[in-house]
């Protein structure tokens, strides 16, 4: 799993009336198969339980947080326990021995890449998954100064953005405003399972006194990834959705969109913003 996250191109690059050969850099964009190995009694199988488009490079915390965030390892403690095999487009978490996945709630992932739109209540049911921590009793209240300083640092933190122009990003931050965690993809739901599955890793998880930043628009899969860790704030560079905003409100989160260094809305849980005039 050393591949580059990054491929130099020869382009030809059309400016200012004139045309010229030059080179590009681009995300590297590759399928990794995700894995679960098991005992299933007789001995070990292997299970594939997901593939996705992704940029090389923290593949382990990619499969590790994917699994978590759709419920199939569905205990945070057992991910010290896993251990991730990898070859260059393919990643086997392996559950101790006596500890079966959920494969079932796998079902979820399938359903909402598969359908054509969400339409009804009953379609919305199948989507939702129940985090395996309970509502936060820390009470966050961070400056929207303080905020508004957040995408700086995740842009001066993106150095495969810096290169390629073309990736995604989300960081995690101290209520103070410190970065903890930081992870770049080409799509945005794998950029936050990797940072997702570094905290799993590195036993952080719940993020409950932070902040998520996410360099795109809030949608439904991250919210509800978001929710998964435990997370009560989310801020998002672009819009959210309507259903991400539906999500926030039924489970008590704090929604940020169109985050500027002058200004931001907030869509849900605005009692964990201090709106000072700094």
């Amino acid at each position: 799993m050393g591949q580059d996250p990054t491929k130099t191109i020869q382009v030809r690059k059309y400016q200012h009336g004139s045309l010229q050969e030059t080179q590009d850099i681009l995300a590297v964009e590759e399928p990794l198969q995700i894995n679960a190995s098991f005992d299933n009694g007789s001995g070990y199988t292997q299970k594939s339980v997901s593939i996705t488009m992704r940029t090389p490079g923290h593949d382990a915390e990619l499969a590790l947080g994917f699994l978590f965030t759709e419920a199939v390892l569905n205990n945070p403690s057992l991910a010290k326990a896993c251990v991730v095999h990898g070859t260059d487009n393919e990643a086997t978490v392996v559950f101790p021995k006596g500890i079966s996945p959920s494969l079932v709630q796998a079902e979820r992932h399938f359903y909402a890449t598969s359908s054509c739109g969400v339409c009804g209540k009953s379609s919305i049911d199948v989507l939702y998954q129940l985090s395996p921590f309970p509502q936060s009793s820390l009470s966050l209240n961070i400056k929207s100064s303080l905020i508004r300083q957040l995408p700086d640092k995740l842009r001066a933190a993106q150095s495969l953005f810096a290169e390629t122009g073309g990736i995604h990003a989300c960081a995690f931050f101290s209520a103070d405003g410190d970065m903890i965690l930081v992870r770049e993809d080409v799509g945005r739901h794998n950029a936050l399972d990797k940072l997702i599955g570094a905290a799993l890793t590195n036993n952080l998880l719940p993020l409950e006194n932070g902040l998520l930043l996410l360099s795109g628009r809030a949608s439904f899969e991250l919210m509800q990834k978001a929710y998964m860790a435990g997370v009560q704030l989310v801020a998002a560079v672009g819009a959210p959705s309507s259903l991400a905003v539906e999500l926030a409100e039924a489970r008590r989160m704090t929604l940020i969109g169109f985050l500027r260094h002058d200004r931001f809305n907030v869509y849900s849980g605005a009692g964990r913003i201090n709106f000072d005039t700094v």
